[in-house]
């Protein structure tokens, strides 16, 4: 929507960078947040957002979200809309580091929200996760299904969003929009992500690490098809709290993902065989029939051809990175707290 003012936090990261991008291209001014978290190298999250950094319209904030004196002193300003992306990723580290998952994930959706509460912002929208869903065994997933069975601390997280989101909502008025998000791909998805890894270390000839019979099972949703289901959400009204899965209402198991790999790159997979993971869950499948009736979502992107467009991508890294000068010689440096407002 032209003139719309949109606050995205973790506005450098996958998602968020390219729903950034969306938003600038439909005449929207951003502001976006990340504080930059060394969870994978900062240059990827910096050359994100190299385009953005050349619009009038686009503002960084470099910040944590943590940090409610900062967000206060910082970020207040006048927003249409708060999309809250920004969190600690991946279900297996936060096994090893729950105290620091639910510092960012639940004390950092509480600032969030606190914010939108004395900046008087009435859309709020929030990355969930279809890991709330856990092991339920009732596929495909549906919204109105209430038993969700989490089983590692991140997916926990995201059901502890939900439920503060619902409490501002009938507190404050604020309009709190839920998206569980299903296993998504595509271009600028995080390295250490499965498609990401795997691509790369069948490209190099390394084996890939392949958990457990390759019979589990996810529902591969692309970068692309997320967003324009956020920006759905960005203006959705009619009413005041929602949840809604945004997948791609196909599963697909982990050996029939090998094998479209092995398709779309023209080379074999070399699999080393290791045991199930604990928090793991056997499958996700999205029931996405509520988002298209209510938010006109609609999944577009065959998992083949999404993966078609992330190996382009790739490729276009790996040509960047062959360049001498590091991509990120090119853009600003800007420490902790200090904002960056891109000349006109």
């Amino acid at each position: 929507m032209k003139n719309q003012r949109v606050l995205i936090t973790g506005g450098a990261g996958f998602i968020g960078s390219t729903l950034v991008d969306a938003f600038l291209r439909d005449g929207a001014h951003v502001t976006a947040i990340d504080n930059f978290d060394p969870y994978y190298d900062i240059a990827v999250k910096r050359a994100n957002l190299a385009r953005p950094l050349m619009s009038p319209r686009f503002r960084l904030l470099e910040l944590d979200i943590r940090d409610l004196d900062a967000l206060r002193s910082q970020a207040s300003g006048e927003y249409d809309v708060i999309v809250h992306l920004a969190a600690k990723a991946g279900v297996r580290p936060s096994i090893k580091d729950p105290h620091s998952y639910y510092s960012v994930n639940v004390g950092g959706t509480q600032n969030l929200l606190e914010a939108a509460r004395e900046w008087n912002v009435t859309q709020f929208v929030f990355a969930s996760s279809s890991s709330v869903y856990g092991v339920n065994p009732n596929v495909p997933w549906r919204e109105d299904d209430h038993v969700l069975k989490p089983i590692s601390p991140y997916a926990s997280t995201k059901v502890s969003g939900e439920l503060l989101g619902h409490v501002y909502s009938h507190l404050f008025g604020i309009r709190f929009i839920a998206l569980r998000f299903f296993t998504v791909f595509g271009p600028r998805q995080r390295p250490d992500l499965a498609i990401n890894k795997f691509a790369r270390l069948i490209s190099a000839g390394s084996p890939i690490p392949f958990y457990g019979d390759g019979k589990s099972r996810r529902d591969y949703t692309f970068v692309e098809d997320i967003v324009a289901g956020i920006q759905s959400a960005a203006n959705y009204k009619a009413s005041m709290f929602e949840i809604f899965n945004l997948g791609n209402n196909r599963t697909v198991s982990l050996a029939e993902l090998v094998g479209a790999l092995e398709d779309v790159l023209g080379l074999r997979a070399t699999l080393d065989i290791q045991p199930e993971q604990p928090g793991d869950v056997p499958q996700t499948w999205a029931d996405v029939s509520k988002a298209g009736e209510l938010l006109g979502y609609s999944p577009r992107t065959e998992l083949r051809a999404g993966l078609r467009r992330f190996v382009e991508w790739q490729d276009l890294q790996n040509t960047a990175l062959a360049v001498p000068q590091p991509v990120s010689q090119y853009l600003p440096k800007i420490g902790i707290g200090q904002q960056l407002v891109p000349h006109s």
